[in-house]
């Protein structure tokens, strides 16, 4: 008895609108609960980058990246899907572009269009996978109320250090797609100063 769903994303992150699960939470337990259902999945999407434009600079920045973890994460696991990590890479792309174009101008409709493309390329390409920034971000969020794409944010370069010895050889050939230098410690290196261009924290005590 699930009505056919209509979603119309309101910003640019998440990529809910290409998924089928919701999520219930429990406020006074801090428990997170997850619904997955095929009905869940929206019948329609409306994906209109005008809609985005009233994102203050905090949010476009934490939904952003929380797209740009979902790619990240997804082109790391270890699983095998060759579309989504094609996806995953060019939704990669994609936020380098041109999430610092939305944080400078939040009216620049190209970026925002180019970002609501990411969202959906990430959630599409985390069907392969999540890892251990979600692993960490889900419950720090559940129990402390932390905005999640930026809890994401803060605690990917620690997970890109701790999976290393898995993920190099991928990170080396994807750098060079993204037009970093370096392979796989050129992307870390990016990935903490492109955190620092949207100013944020580098630890999760500096979020409370």
């Amino acid at each position: 008895a699930i009505a056919p769903i209509i979603a119309v994303p309101t910003t640019a992150g998440t990529g809910s609108e290409v998924g089928r699960a919701s999520i219930i939470t429990n406020s006074v337990t801090h428990e997170k609960k997850i619904i997955f259902h095929p009905k869940v999945l929206p019948s329609v999407v409306i994906a209109d980058p005008e809609l985005t434009v009233g994102m203050p600079k905090f949010i476009t920045a934490g939904t952003g990246l929380d797209a740009f973890a979902h790619c990240v994460e997804a082109y790391s696991s270890p699983h095998y899907h060759p579309m989504s990590q094609g996806i995953a890479l060019e939704g990669m792309r994609l936020v380098i572009d041109y999430l610092p174009r939305a944080y400078a101008d939040g009216t620049d409709l190209e970026a925002r269009a180019h970002m609501m493309s990411a969202a959906a390329m990430g959630a599409t390409a985390f069907q392969k996978g999540l890892g251990a920034i979600h692993a960490l971000s889900h419950p720090v969020g559940a129990i402390f109320n932390t905005h999640h794409g930026t809890t994401n944010a803060v605690c990917m370069p620690a997970v890109l250090e701790f999976n290393a010895s898995e993920i190099t050889d991928r990170f080396d050939r994807a750098a060079d797609y993204l037009g970093i230098n370096g392979g796989f410690a050129g992307f870390q290196k990016f990935v903490q100063n492109f955190n620092d261009t949207f100013e944020i924290p580098r630890k999760l005590s500096e979020m409370g």
